[in-house]
């Protein structure tokens, strides 16, 4: 299939009602949310779509960095990205526990935080960016769309001379090939119930390196 060309974009708040329904497409299929949310329990799709809404907008009232890829003005692809001296603002917030607790429950609140707390466990000493999400809206998946957002993501890391690269992690085993041809590394896994969440590092080229290039 020809790869399909889209525009990278940072964004701003200008684009938080389509960020949160293209990651709300991009992740009620995901192995982890299904964990974490209780899949098997009414009510799901509505944990899954507050959850996001939640995350992407403590995401901006944190002032935090979107990229996004756009074809024609439409928004195809995002990752919302924490560098490395913010990246534990979101959970930490009372007002964000609250407003999950008030709209997903005490059970699911508690699996998330437990989550993010064993993913930040995975990491060695040392400035990282995170992905706390990030995806391709499936109407555009198979267009190699992935491929060029984690391109302009490592190009974007890469200028910050304080950051050693950047950390993601999935439950869905059919990304994990496709996440190590783009130079990933696991820095270890989770258990979470049923699945293993993978945690992965793209480390950013050395200094004497970029000067290479």
């Amino acid at each position: 299939m020809p790869e399909t060309i889209a525009e990278v974009r940072m964004l701003d708040s200008s684009y938080i009602r389509e960020i949160r329904s293209l990651l709300y497409h991009a992740y009620r299929h995901e192995p982890t949310f299904a964990y974490l949310f209780e899949a098997d329990r009414p009510g799901f799709d509505q944990r899954v779509r507050a959850t996001v809404r939640e995350l992407v907008n403590q995401h901006f009232a944190e002032d935090l960095p979107a990229i996004g890829l756009t074809i024609d003005d439409r928004l195809v692809g995002v990752a919302l990205v924490a560098p490395p001296q913010r990246r534990l603002d979101i959970t930490e917030s009372w007002a964000w526990r609250m407003r999950m607790l008030l709209t997903t429950g005490f059970r699911c609140t508690r699996r998330y935080l437990d989550y993010h707390a064993a993913v930040l466990g995975c990491l060695p000493p040392g400035p990282y960016h995170l992905l706390p999400l990030l995806g391709v809206h499936p109407e555009f998946q198979g267009k190699h769309l992935g491929e060029q957002l984690l391109n302009a993501l490592h190009a974007w890391c890469e200028e910050d001379g304080g950051s050693k690269g950047l950390v993601l992690d999935t439950g869905n085993t059919r990304y994990l090939d496709f996440y190590q041809r783009h130079g990933y590394e696991e820095l270890g896994e989770i258990a979470l119930g049923p699945i293993r969440e993978h945690v992965l590092f793209h480390p950013n080229p050395k200094p004497e390196n970029r000067l290479a290039g």
